[in-house]
């Protein structure tokens, strides 16, 4: 039987490009679930289809303090996948990064604090954390180092999470997060996800842009395996204040990512660009996770290859296109 079976989950951002994957593994786990998003307006089909499974959607802003006491009283496990998203984005504007990232993390923190402390969370904190990477696979004893505003804000929700469970003992996680993708990203979203960016450029037989020589190695995991480990995190209580890197463990070039993309939607083109400046600067270069902590601790491990998860990401794409 499913840890989740009957109990009480909140989802925040369930409505999300992970959230929505996550919500429907919860459902088929038994779950009394509660999925929250800060516009129902934005994602109308996808709560209202929700919501016609016996579902139970709510509208709610992270920081809006009563509003999320209301959301955590009585919930077993919260899930938090709520943010601004986009490194350059919280450049432009810092200040609303600040205000979502750092202050409704707090807010929340303090509804837990006060209305149910004995409630589990998990925290979708970022690679972008530690900055830039290297050439060897980086473990979470690195020191951060952000070069993004974004970066500094889900280091210091990481930080808040850490103190409030060393001082009043809140039950936390934190999930150190690669690059996820899979089916559910919406074709015109662009702060985040560049490989489902990609699948949808070259699907319509467009441009993908590679920004100088596209020799970045990054960490690529499929939303599936993503949403396995935040559960295994969630139902694991040697995970209590333990911080994991989630991603694949193995590195692949942009460039030759796109070249695999345009050959398995059989249409697409690589054009190489210069690096725009603002983009240039806070650049991490290669990064890859060691993920041996959350395999030795949780025995959780990615189980779908890259080349299989493209061939799914790819395959759902173009059906929902016809």
């Amino acid at each position: 039987m499913s840890f989740f079976r009957d109990r009480r989950v909140l989802v925040i951002g369930g409505l999300g490009f992970i959230g929505t994957r996550l919500t429907g593994r919860l459902r088929q786990d038994g779950a009394r679930l509660t999925v929250m998003s800060r516009s129902l307006a934005v994602h109308g089909e996808a709560a209202a289809a929700l919501s016609a499974a016996g579902v139970r959607v709510v509208e709610g802003d992270l920081r809006d303090g009563d509003r999320m006491r209301e959301a955590v009283r009585e919930q077993d496990v919260i899930v938090n996948l709520a943010g601004q998203s986009g490194a350059v984005r919280s450049m432009e504007d810092p200040w609303t990064d600040l205000d979502v990232n750092c202050r409704g993390n707090l807010v929340l923190l303090e509804a837990l604090r006060s209305d149910n402390p004995v409630a589990r969370l998990v925290f979708v904190s970022s690679r972008l954390s530690y900055g830039s990477g290297g050439a060897d696979p980086i473990d979470e004893a690195h020191v951060p180092d952000p070069l993004c505003v974004h970066a500094v804000h889900k280091l210091a929700a990481e930080q808040y999470l850490r103190l409030y469970h060393r001082i009043y003992g809140l039950n936390v996680t934190t999930a150190r997060l690669t690059n996820p993708y899979g089916p559910g990203q919406p074709a015109g979203r662009t702060a985040y996800g560049v490989v489902n960016r990609m699948i949808h450029l070259a699907l319509s037989g467009e441009t993908l842009s590679i920004y100088g020589d596209g020799r970045q190695r990054r960490d690529y995991i499929y939303v599936d395996d993503a949403v396995d480990a935040l559960m295994r995190m969630a139902e694991a209580p040697q995970s209590d204040g333990r911080l994991y890197n989630v991603g694949s463990g193995r590195g692949t070039p942009l460039v030759e990512m796109a070249r695999a993309i345009i050959g398995m939607a059989g249409s697409g083109r690589i054009g190489f660009v210069p690096w725009p400046e603002l983009d240039e600067q806070i650049e991490t270069g290669d990064f890859v996770a060691d993920i041996g902590r959350i395999e030795r601790e949780l025995g959780w491990t990615p189980r779908v290859s890259l080349a299989d998860g493209l061939e799914r990401t790819v395959a759902h794409y173009r059906v929902s296109r016809a």
